[in-house]
């Protein structure tokens, strides 16, 4: 086995972990994990030529054809940031409501941190700013910023509920800046499938992973061709999409009592966090 692949795939496989643990937080994003740790393009190029031709050519019996373009895919990339996204939503579902629960503002403190972090390192990313971009980053900071602020919606729990939930959420869950676990939490799912999650439920993380599955191709399509075509302005906008939705853990730290200190110091902790890991990504 070669060795220098299993560093590889371990690598990207931390890489999930890291985007689990963002992906069941209301106000990170897997997507901004994945764009500081040097995979995000990859990623959504690799997820946009998937395609549902594979299903046509198996029903048509080209098995060989179908078989070979499943094996185009780039699996070297998705099955070890799966299985660490996987493993980080199952293990760690339980402790995040925990944290939430009995030290709201020390954690929201360090997701703000984190999300600040993640704005500056991917506003590096931009060439030089221009009239355009900035007016793309304001409207994505109003949008955020009025998004974030709003009351939570009252849905019931059904499986049809939860498969659009899936397919809305994951499409926040690949952009920097907004979060997928803000979406859930806003269309009043959150809770309850971080409950099903830690009860493994199988029926709903199956509704809701289909859903998700068919959001996630439908909308890497638009992305990929976006990050391509108009970059900065792309960018732009996920950069002020990230300094809007610093209001969702700014309104849960004042919902309760905290001690600024304490705040201030897990704000940093939280942006050392980012930059540490966008530090080891560029390096390796």
């Amino acid at each position: 086995m070669n060795l220098s692949k299993v560093k590889q795939s371990f690598n990207i496989f931390l890489k999930g972990l890291l985007m689990g643990f963002a992906d069941v937080i209301p106000g990170v994003s897997g997507g901004t994990i994945a764009f500081i740790t040097g995979i995000y393009y990859r990623l959504i190029h690799s997820i946009k030529i998937i395609n549902l031709n594979v299903l046509k050519k198996i029903i048509d019996g080209n098995l060989k054809k179908a078989i070979s373009e499943i094996k185009s895919y780039d699996w070297n990339l998705f099955l070890p940031l799966g299985l660490g996204i996987i493993t980080s939503i199952f293990l760690l579902s339980g402790l995040i409501k925990y944290l939430l629960q009995n030290y709201t503002a020390s954690t929201f403190s360090l997701f703000f941190g984190l999300i600040a972090a993640s704005a500056y390192l991917i506003y590096k990313h931009m060439n030089k700013i221009k009239f355009k971009e900035l007016i793309l980053l304001i409207f994505g900071f109003i949008f955020a910023f009025l998004l974030s602020g709003a009351t939570t919606l009252s849905f019931n729990h059904s499986l049809p509920i939860i498969f659009l939930s899936a397919m809305v959420a994951i499409c926040a869950m690949i952009l920097p800046g907004i979060s997928g676990a803000f979406i859930l939490l806003l269309l009043g799912q959150y809770e309850f499938l971080v409950g099903k999650i830690h009860e493994l439920d199988f029926i709903i993380i199956g509704t809701f992973g289909l859903g998700a599955i068919i959001g996630l191709l439908s909308f890497s399509k638009i992305l990929d061709k976006l990050l391509n075509n108009y970059h900065n302005l792309t960018i732009s906008f996920l950069v002020g999409l990230m300094l809007g939705s610093l209001r969702t853990p700014w309104i849960e730290i004042n919902s309760t009592e905290y001690s600024i200190l304490n705040v201030i110091l897990f704000v940093i902790i939280g942006s050392a966090i980012v930059l540490f890991i966008e530090k080891k990504s560029n390096k390796k």
